[in-house]
């Protein structure tokens, strides 16, 4: 399988992607001390990818900002439970309940080189299947104490090669990884 599945995420800097209601406040916040133009990579990074996963919840969080920031990029949906799509993205999203290896294996037999996995649940069941290849995580400046965790249970300690740190003037800072496989 001739597939790259990267991760590209913000936590705070105890290692919360979302307050334990799912809110993103305090990213907000943050957000509104970067300068204007500046977005961390994630441009450049988007553009690099051909299919976005994510998970039922980020799904949904994404859908309540009223805004579709993925345009017509393909994006599927993993959950075990029936989604709603709406009419205007019906030609772009699409849900699998398939596992994490079923569905690269289906992407790479169908073309796809790199996917942008997000959202907590769906990036630990990647890690834990062994298909993450790369990380980029943006630690925000601010503890909350409390909240969802990028990280879960492992059965087994996952290696890292540090690629680039990049500090920003405004308190971001940015850790890039490969995954270092077996």
């Amino acid at each position: 399988m001739n597939l790259r599945a990267s991760v590209f995420i913000a936590t705070s800097l105890d290692g919360f992607i979302a307050r334990t209601d799912g809110k993103l406040d305090w990213l907000d916040a943050a957000n509104a001390t970067v300068p204007e133009g500046e977005d961390c990579g994630y441009h450049a990074f988007f553009e690099s990818i051909d299919v976005l996963i994510m998970g039922r919840k980020t799904y949904e969080q994404v859908l309540s900002f009223g805004q579709w920031s993925y345009e017509t990029k393909p994006v599927i949906v993993l959950s075990r439970n029936k989604i709603e799509i709406p009419e205007q993205l019906a030609q772009t999203v699409s849900h699998s309940s398939e596992s994490p290896k079923e569905l690269c294996e289906r992407l790479s037999k169908e073309g796809a080189k790199r996917l942008y996995i997000d959202g907590g649940v769906t990036i630990q069941r990647f890690l834990a299947e062994e298909l993450i290849n790369d990380l980029t995580i943006t630690v925000i400046p601010v503890i909350l104490g409390r909240g969802i965790p990028l990280f879960g249970m492992l059965k087994k300690d996952i290696s890292l090669k540090h690629i680039a740190t990049k500090t920003y003037d405004f308190g971001f800072v940015q850790l890039s990884y490969q995954v270092v496989k077996d």
